[in-house]
């Protein structure tokens, strides 16, 4: 129940003023913040009434959810059964693509980026994107990969590493950058190389460092497996492209701006409820130190 909205309209009462109807909320806060402010973003769970505001919950709600809501409390949310940790299995599931040649020429890709990076003056000019360092251990990259197979078949989602156009949803063709209200901005050819580089090296089996986790309470978050340095790209954020004026009403939580029209009929988003990769679980990722401090430091295009 969203204090902004009623699902229902029932008649206002005859002898009731709208300070008293108000009333009936004043003592309402948010149970992860303390706080009772921005009232219209407070929702009521439908069976304890304790309230949480949209944006403090996660992964965070973009819009009131249509029908009941639960809070995490009172929803239960089970531990979903783990991916087998059988190594086809994974390999299915991504459709990894392995072979002598291609890991051969992956490791001199790195090795040649490593150099040029390692060249660099440092200077007042732009600072350039890094691709990630996957894990050294097999095992541990098969861990993660595996961590994320589970949180995508227990959320019905395909997986998928590139933008998919379904029929009945906006076709390729109205993809256009030079749609983009006040212009785009290009990649420079380093950083186009760099996220290239990083989409071979995943297409041939070589992730980022990162676990999906489940959480009873937030659900699936995206934690870091080691340390990852300021500007890595980490993944692009993929799924089914539809027009925003058909999602206008979608209470999915994952969707993101793909192009932002000055016509806001032709402005497009991302939905991966259906298809999707990491990045639908991503709202943060935690670098965590010896001295257990979170640091937000990652780069997804």
């Amino acid at each position: 129940m969203a204090l902004r909205s009623k699902r229902s309209q029932a008649p206002k009462p005859i002898s009731r003023s709208k300070a008293a109807a108000a009333a009936d909320y004043s003592d309402v806060y948010c149970e992860k913040c303390g706080s009772g402010e921005s009232p219209g973003e407070l929702l009521l769970c439908d069976n304890c009434d304790k309230g949480f505001h949209l944006f403090c919950l996660r992964p965070i709600l973009v819009a009131v959810p249509k029908g009941s809501w639960f809070c995490p409390s009172c929803s239960k949310q089970k531990m979903p059964n783990s991916f087998p940790l059988v190594q086809t299995k994974i390999i299915d599931f991504f459709r990894i693509q392995r072979s002598t040649e291609s890991i051969q020429k992956l490791s001199q890709d790195i090795q040649k980026k490593r150099k040029r990076s390692s060249s660099l003056v440092v200077s007042k000019k732009r600072r350039k994107l890094l691709p990630f360092s996957p894990s050294e251990d097999p095992e541990r990259r098969l861990e993660q990969m595996r961590s994320l197979a589970t949180a995508l078949t227990a959320s019905g989602t395909e997986f998928s590493n590139e933008l998919t156009y379904r029929p009945g949803m906006a076709p390729r063709s109205v993809n256009q950058s030079a749609l983009e209200k006040g212009g785009m901005q290009v990649l420079s050819k380093e950083d186009a190389d760099t996220l290239n580089l990083c989409k071979r090296m995943m297409n041939r089996g070589e992730w980022p460092p990162l676990m999906v986790v489940f959480d009873p309470k937030e659900g699936f978050t995206v934690e870091a497996d080691r340390f990852i340095k300021d500007l890595t790209i980490i993944t692009e954020y993929v799924g089914d492209v539809d027009y925003l004026k058909n999602r206008e009403n979608d209470d999915g939580d994952s969707m993101m701006t793909l192009l932002h029209a000055d016509n806001p009929s032709r402005s497009l988003v991302i939905c991966p409820d259906m298809r999707g990769n990491i990045a639908r679980f991503i709202n943060g990722i935690n670098n965590h130190t010896q001295e257990k401090e979170a640091e937000s430091k990652m780069c997804e295009v």
